[in-house]
């Protein structure tokens, strides 16, 4: 399982001096993409095919409050992608210091290109490296249908 250690740092704390759900998001992302740099994802490979991340929704489950002073680990493990690679869904387990997993989180997401500004699929090399990543028990390939399973569409303002 790919994960990422963290120092819970003093501006990671919110009001109640416990860390804060921004800090949970950094720290995912940031381990989302170490992985990423680590295969093949770099900013070169970005450029040459002209793609991007987009973050469709994270969905956050907290079971115990993290403070600071102790290190927190982050891990990733691939729960669902689209035969083409331009879906995919990631989980989320921190844990502290001794293990106890303290908060969860899915996570979908998909690539757009940069120039058309339109979801597309991944590059084959590159959803092939995204494959090597451990994934779910209930890993599962997921269909456009998937990314509106909750019912969720826009209301603009009158």
């Amino acid at each position: 399982m790919y994960t990422k250690e963290f120092e819970v740092r003093w501006n990671d704390i919110d009001a109640n001096r416990h860390l804060a759900n921004s800090a949970y998001i950094n720290y995912m992302s940031h381990t989302r993409l170490s992985f990423m740099l680590e295969n093949g994802f770099g900013q070169t490979e970005m450029v040459q095919h002209n793609i991007g991340p987009v973050v469709f929704y994270e969905h956050m489950f907290y079971f115990k409050e993290v403070f600071p002073g102790k290190p927190i680990k982050v891990s990733l493990q691939l729960k669902g992608i689209s035969e083409d690679g331009m879906y995919f869904s990631f989980l989320h387990n921190f844990y502290d210091e001794r293990g106890r997993n303290v908060a969860r989180c899915e996570m979908m997401g998909g690539w757009i290109d940069l120039t058309e500004r339109k979801l597309r699929a991944l590059p084959e090399v590159l959803l092939n490296n995204l494959n090597t990543l451990e994934k779910t028990e209930d890993f599962y390939t997921i269909t456009k249908e998937d990314t509106r399973r909750h019912g969720q569409v826009p209301e603009n303002l009158e």
